[in-house]
């Protein structure tokens, strides 16, 4: 099965809403049918790319069996850290960058790549606030996400 998760880390939507991150699941099951989960969290004072890589994990660790996913993001480096081999240097380096910088949220990049380990999953870049369709349609369905609830939401049946 193959399932496609939007992901927006600055899903704020409402002001007096959850902010933080949202996520959109979509997939076909077997049988034809569509089906979509959509998941949430407030996390108003944080970073857009910490909210980014909790947007994915959130994504990942709803699946209950094994998948192939796309994930698509406008965190450049979110996806350049998985495309470009970013994570493997870190981890030889012992979580270093440049000249002994420590790497932030290693917890989360840890949880990250436990979340993708039984999955094949393609990182996609889709260009921030320029008009790109792929875009727009991660920050209108994660914000709509974020807006609706901090509980997650079964819209349509389980992945």
């Amino acid at each position: 099965m193959e399932v496609y998760i939007y992901t927006d880390g600055s899903a704020r939507g409402n002001p007096d809403g959850p902010g933080g991150y949202g996520t959109v699941l979509e997939y076909t099951k077997l049988d034809g049918t569509k089906h979509r989960k959509e998941l949430s969290g407030g996390y108003k004072k944080t970073t857009n790319n910490r909210m980014e890589l909790m947007a994915a994990i959130v994504g990942l660790e709803a699946l209950n069996r094994p998948c192939k996913v796309k994930l698509y993001s406008d965190s450049q480096y979110l996806v350049k850290a998985f495309n470009e081999g970013w994570l493997e240097g870190w981890i030889k380096k012992g979580w270093k960058r440049g000249k002994n910088e420590p790497v932030k949220n290693v917890d989360l990049w840890k949880r990250l790549l436990k979340a993708k380990e039984p999955h094949q999953v393609e990182f996609i870049w889709v260009k921030g606030h320029a008009g790109h369709p792929e875009n727009e349609r991660c920050d209108q369905l994660a914000t709509s996400a974020a807006d609706g609830s901090d509980l997650m939401e079964d819209i349509v049946g389980e992945v």
